[in-house]
């Protein structure tokens, strides 16, 4: 399906970040509908829905989390980006949890969204096993198992919840088991798009895709940070 078939909802209600986003999904030729307030949005999505959602968390009339709730009741492949101001992790774990696929920070880069609505629109359009390409076929490391369709990851059988970025990063070292890629082979890896990023950031997210493993399973050291060089994911 093409990007001009594409209809992405956007619910924001602050105006000028609601704008930007319109327009640069306008620019990359998708179709928009626009809402600033929850329960505008909920009654168009009780209608029909779009092929995908970027959703504030916090909305007047009825928030992001409880409008993402009932999306998932009625899809799971929707494709969910949260933008959030809150700054504290268990308001984007949360959201994660319950069902959203991503989640960017405000004030956020529109090319490093962009960079992530068409990965989850690339995901959400080869949900057949029997259309997988070879680089979409699950991966399984020892006890974790990596699902890139479906962007699922499990610990021992239990999900962890980490971001489009996160998946994509940690797949880029999983692939080659005990082999070190260097920041600048994950920035590639975590944004396919070419999105340009500093070292810091990948820092930052081998960081936080640790913790959220060590929630799972505090022993987790799997990812190790080599000196000068960069991490690789080792196999005991």
């Amino acid at each position: 399906m093409s990007a001009a078939a594409r209809l992405i909802s956007v619910v924001e209600d602050e105006d000028t970040i609601r704008e930007m986003v319109r327009l640069a999904l306008a620019k990359e030729g998708y179709r928009t509908e626009v809402f600033d307030d929850g329960a505008t949005a909920w009654e168009a999505f009780s209608r029909a829905l779009p092929d995908l959602v970027i959703l504030d968390i916090g909305l007047p009339r009825l928030d992001g989390l409880e409008i993402c709730r009932r999306l998932r009741g009625r899809s799971e492949s929707l494709p969910i980006i949260f933008v959030t101001s809150r700054e504290e992790e268990f308001d984007r774990v949360l959201g994660l949890e319950i069902g959203a696929d991503d989640y960017l920070c405000k004030p956020f880069s529109m090319r490093e969204l962009m960079a992530r609505v068409k990965v989850l629109l690339r995901r959400a359009n080869a949900t057949d096993a029997a259309a997988r390409s070879t680089e979409d076929q699950p991966v399984v490391c020892g006890r974790l198992t990596i699902d890139p369709l479906r962007l699922a990851v499990a610990w021992d059988g239990r999900a962890v919840a980490l971001t489009v970025t996160e998946i994509l990063l940690l797949q880029g070292l999983v692939r080659r088991p005990g082999i070190v890629k260097t920041r600048e082979q994950l920035m590639i890896d975590a944004y396919p798009d070419r999105v340009s990023v500093s070292d810091r950031t990948i820092d930052s997210h081998v960081k936080r895709i640790r913790r959220k493993f060590q929630v799972v399973d505090s022993a987790f050291d799997h990812i190790e940070g080599v000196y000068g060089a960069g991490y690789r994911y080792r196999v005991p």
